[in-house]
C-alpha cells in the first residue's frame, strides 16, 4: 500500500485519540552533534495511556520520513524515541482494533505498523529508545525496533501481552525478541508471562534479560538516556549484549525447538489449547528462525489479520476492554461515591488465615489501625504473627520498603475483647461459615461498636439477610466477599440486603477502589455469583461421574472451554468438606439443580482429601481404596454428552441468576467469573462462549449478549 492508502485508511477512524509525535532538537554533550528526540504523547494524562492507533501511526511515520531525509543530509546524528511522564506507549489501540470489521483492514492495520516500523530501523542514523515507562505490545516492539534502548528502573510495565489479548506481537516483536534475549527469555515474555495473569516486566528485569542496552534511575531518566546515547554515537560506548543469538549458528537451532516445545507445552497446560493465539505466536517464532525480516513480517500481517477476526479476539476485547478496563471503575448499581464514609480503623473478627489475610490486605492498603480478635491469645498471636511474617516476605522480595514494612506491622494489632472494636468504623467478620455463629457475633458486636460502624460479612455462600435479621440496624450490614489467595484475586462480590443502606454500600464500594480490588454489586441470593456457577458446574461433572462415567472422561469433559483447572482438581483445592457445605446451601435454596452427592460425602467422611493422587510415574490414578468408597449408576456418558450437559446447565442458571437480579446484567456475571475465578479472558467470560456453543439458546432461547459484542457484527 502506497503512503496516500495508508492516509485513507487513517480517516476511517475519525474518533481516535491521537498520540502525537513530537520532536525538538536537542545538542548532544561530547560534540555528538545533533539529535532529534520524539515525545509520543497524547495530551493526556497518565491515567490515559498512549496508544498506537491509525492516526498516530501515519502521523509518527511522516515524522520519521521527515527526519529519515534530515539524516541524509547530515542535519542530525540520531533520533530518540520517548514518552510523555510517567509513560512509554501501549500497544495497538483496542478500541479501534475491534473495530475492524473486515479482514483486509486488520492487514492494513499491521502492514502501516510494519511500514512505520521499517522506517524506524532504517533512518540512516543510530535509532534510539528512551523507554521512561509503561511499554506494551507494539509499544514494547517501537523499542525492538530501535538501534539501542534504554529503560527507567521505574518503567513498571513492560510486555508482549498480545498472546493473551488473543493476537501476536504482529509488528517485529515475535522475530526480533528471540535473536535478542535467546529463544528461551523470549518464550517466556512471548507466552509465558502472557498466559499467567498477564504478567509484566519492571524495567530492571527487562534489563536482566537483555531487552535494553542501559538501565538508568528515573529521577534523571531522560538526561542519562541523552548522555549515553552521545557516547553511543562518539563510539565512547559500546553496548553488549550477552543474551542475544544469531538463528543461524550450530547450536541455536536446537535451543529454538527446544523453547517453541517448552512453550507448546506450557500452551497445552494453561488453555488446552482451546485458544487459537498462543499456539500461533509459537508457530511465527517457529518458522521465522530460518526466514528474513521482511517474510516474517509478510507472515505476521497474514496472523494478525486471520486472528482479528476469530471470535476469541472479539471476545477478549469485550473481556479486557469494556469489562476490566471500563465497567469495572464504574459498577453497575453502585451508589454515589460522595455517599461513602471514612474508615480511619478496621476490626477483623478471626485471626485464621483469611482474616489474617484480610488484616494484612486492610493495613497495607488503607495505612489505617487493624485490630484482629479471636476466643483466645494463642489464636491472636497466630494471626498477628502470620501478618508480620508475610510483611517480612514482601521486604525479603524487595516489593516492599522497609519503614513501609515496619508501619504495617505496627498497624496490625490482637485482642482477646471484641472491646477493641468500640472505636472502628468498618468491622468484618472471617469465622467458621455457619449461619449461627455469624449472627452470634453480629448481635455481640451491635452492643460494642458505634452507630454509625458498618459491619460486614466475607460470607461465601450465607444469607446476608437472615444475618442482619435481629439486628438492632439492619441497614449497617453489608457483604464483602472477597476470592482466596485475598492478596491476588481481585474480585470483591459486594451483597446489598433489602436493607442495607446507601452510605453503607457507598463506602463498601470506596474500600474496594482504595484495596485495589473490583467490587461488583451482587443481590443477596444463595452463593451470590461465581460459587453458584462453579458448584453447578461442579455438580453436573460430579453427577455424571456418579452415574458410571469414568473419572478421566467426566474430569477432562470441560477442556475444550480451556478452563484454569479441571472440576476434580478445583474441588481438591476448594477442599471438597466446603465444596460439600456450599453444595449442600445450594442444595436447600434451590433444589434438584445442586444435587448433593452421596459419593462425595463417603470420600468426606474417610478423611479423603482428592479424588486424583499421583502415581511414581506421574500419572493420575484413583486409588483403588477410594474407589472401594463409592458406587456408581450404569448410565455413563461421553466427553461430548458432559460438556454439552455442562454448556446447557451454565446457560440455565445464570439465566435464572439475570431473571432474579443477582446482578444487573450478563456483563457483570463475566467480570466475576474472570476476576473470581480465573475464567479465560478468550472465552470473554462465560456468556459470550454459552452464546457461540448455541447453549444460550439452546436453554433460554436467546443469546445473553447482542451480534457484534464480544463475537462477529455478522454472526445471527
Amino acid at each position: 500500500m502506497s503512503a496516500a492508502d495508508f492516509t485513507d485508511f487513517a480517516s476511517l477512524f475519525p474518533d481516535e485519540t491521537v498520540t502525537h509525535s513530537n520532536v525538538r532538537d536537542v545538542d548532544l554533550p561530547g560534540g555528538a552533534g545533533t539529535f532529534a528526540l520524539i515525545t509520543l504523547d497524547n495530551g493526556l494524562d497518565s491515567s490515559k495511556p498512549t496508544t498506537l492507533g491509525p492516526n498516530t501511526l501515519v502521523e509518527l511515520g511522516t515524522v520519521l520520513e521527515e527526519l529519515r531525509t534530515r539524516a541524509a543530509n547530515g542535519e542530525i546524528a540520531g533520533v530518540g524515541i520517548t514518552g510523555k511522564p510517567s509513560y512509554f506507549v501501549a500497544g495497538a489501540d483496542l478500541s479501534a482494533v475491534k473495530s475492524l470489521a473486515k479482514r483486509e483492514h486488520g492487514l492494513w492495520m499491521a502492514q502501516l505498523g510494519h511500514e512505520v516500523f521499517r522506517t524506524l530501523a532504517n533512518l540512516g542514523v543510530p535509532s534510539f529508545a528512551f523507554v521512561n515507562g509503561p511499554a506494551l505490545g507494539g509499544g514494547l516492539e517501537v523499542a525492538l525496533q530501535s538501534t539501542y534502548r534504554t529503560v527507567s528502573t521505574g518503567a513498571g510495565a513492560l510486555a508482549l501481552p498480545e498472546a493473551f489479548l488473543g493476537l501476536v506481537p504482529g509488528w517485529g516483536g515475535v522475530y526480533l525478541l528471540p535473536r535478542l534475549i535467546g529463544p528461551e527469555r523470549a518464550v517466556q515474555v512471548m507466552i509465558e508471562n502472557p498466559l499467567s495473569n498477564n504478567r509484566t516486566l519492571t524495567g530492571t528485569q527487562a534489563f536482566e534479560h537483555g531487552m535494553a542496552d542501559a538501565l538508568f534511575g528515573p529521577d534523571n531518566f531522560l538526561e542519562q538516556s541523552l548522555a549515553w546515547a552521545a557516547g553511543v554515537i562518539t563510539g565512547d560506548v559500546v553496548p553488549e549484549r550477552a543474551n542475544a543469538v544469531d538463528p543461524s549458528a550450530p547450536d541455536t537451532a536446537a535451543r529454538w525447538a527446544g523453547a517453541v516445545a517448552a512453550g507448546r507445552k506450557f500452551v497445552t497446560a494453561k488453555t488446552s489449547d482451546a485458544a487459537p493465539a498462543p499456539g500461533k505466536v509459537l508457530d511465527l517464532m517457529e518458522a521465522n528462525r530460518t526466514l528474513g525480516q521482511a517474510e516474517s513480517a509478510s507472515l505476521e500481517c497474514e496472523t494478525l489479520a486471520e486472528l482479528m477476526q476469530t471470535d476469541e479476539f472479539r471476545a477478549t476485547v469485550y473481556a479486557f476492554l469494556d469489562l476490566v478496563q471500563k465497567r469495572s471503575k464504574r459498577p453497575a448499581g453502585a451508589p454515589d461515591r460522595s455517599l461513602a464514609r471514612p474508615v480511619a480503623k478496621v476490626g477483623v473478627v478471626g485471626a485464621g488465615l483469611m482474616a489474617s489475610q484480610l488484616a494484612l490486605l486492610f493495613a497495607r492498603q488503607l495505612k489505617v489501625p487493624v485490630v484482629m480478635t479471636d476466643i483466645d491469645q494463642a489464636r491472636v498471636d497466630k494471626g498477628v504473627g502470620y501478618v508480620h511474617a508475610e510483611v517480612d516476605k514482601l521486604l525479603a522480595k524487595e516489593r516492599i520498603s522497609p519503614d513501609a514494612a515496619a508501619q504495617t506491622k505496627a498497624l496490625v494489632t490482637g485482642s482477646v475483647a471484641k472491646e477493641a472494636f468500640a472505636d472502628a468504623d468498618f468491622v468484618i467478620e472471617a469465622v467458621f461459615e455457619e449461619l449461627g455463629v455469624k449472627k452470634q457475633v453480629f448481635a455481640e458486636l451491635e452492643g460494642i461498636v458505634r452507630p454509625d460502624c458498618i459491619l460486614a460479612t466475607n460470607t461465601s455462600s450465607l444469607s446476608v439477610t437472615a444475618m442482619a435479621e435481629d439486628l438492632q440496624h439492619p441497614e449497617r450490614l453489608v457483604g464483602f466477599h472477597f476470592f482466596n489467595p485475598v492478596a491476588v484475586m481481585p474480585l470483591l462480590e459486594i451483597v446489598r440486603a433489602p436493607r442495607t443502606g446507601d452510605e453503607v454500600l457507598a463506602t463498601a464500594f470506596e474500600l474496594a477502589r482504595t484495596l485495589k480490588k473490583t467490587g461488583v454489586l451482587v443481590k443477596d441470593a444463595a452463593a451470590f455469583v461465581v460459587n453458584r456457577i462453579l458448584l453447578r458446574l461442579m455438580g453436573e461433572v460430579t453427577a455424571a461421574f456418579d452415574e458410571g462415567t469414568p473419572a478421566e472422561v467426566a474430569d477432562n469433559a470441560l477442556r475444550p472451554m480451556g478452563l484454569p483447572m479441571t472440576p476434580f482438581t478445583l474441588l481438591a483445592m476448594v477442599g471438597l468438606p466446603v465444596a460439600q457445605h456450599v453444595q449442600e446451601s445450594l442444595n436447600a435454596a434451590f433444589g434438584s439443580r445442586f444435587p448433593v452427592s452421596a459419593n462425595l460425602q463417603k470420600l468426606i467422611d474417610n478423611g479423603i482429601k482428592g479424588l486424583w493422587e499421583t502415581a511414581p510415574d506421574g500419572t493420575r490414578v484413583i486409588p483403588a481404596s477410594t474407589m472401594a468408597l463409592m458406587s456408581f449408576g450404569t448410565t455413563p456418558s461421553s466427553s461430548e454428552e458432559v460438556l454439552r450437559r455442562t454448556q446447557d446447565a451454565l446457560a440455565e442458571e445464570m439465566g435464572l441468576m439475570l431473571d432474579e437480579g443477582v446482578v444487573a446484567g450478563p456483563e457483570d456475571i463475566d467480570l466475576c467469573m474472570i476476576l473470581g475465578a480465573g475464567w479465560p479472558m478468550f472465552l470473554g467470560g462465560i456468556t459470550p462462549y454459552l452464546d457461540r456453543v448455541g447453549a444460550s439458546e439452546r436453554v433460554n432461547g436467546r443469546r445473553f449478549l447482542p451480534p457484534g459484542v464480544a463475537s462477529g457484527p455478522s454472526v445471527a
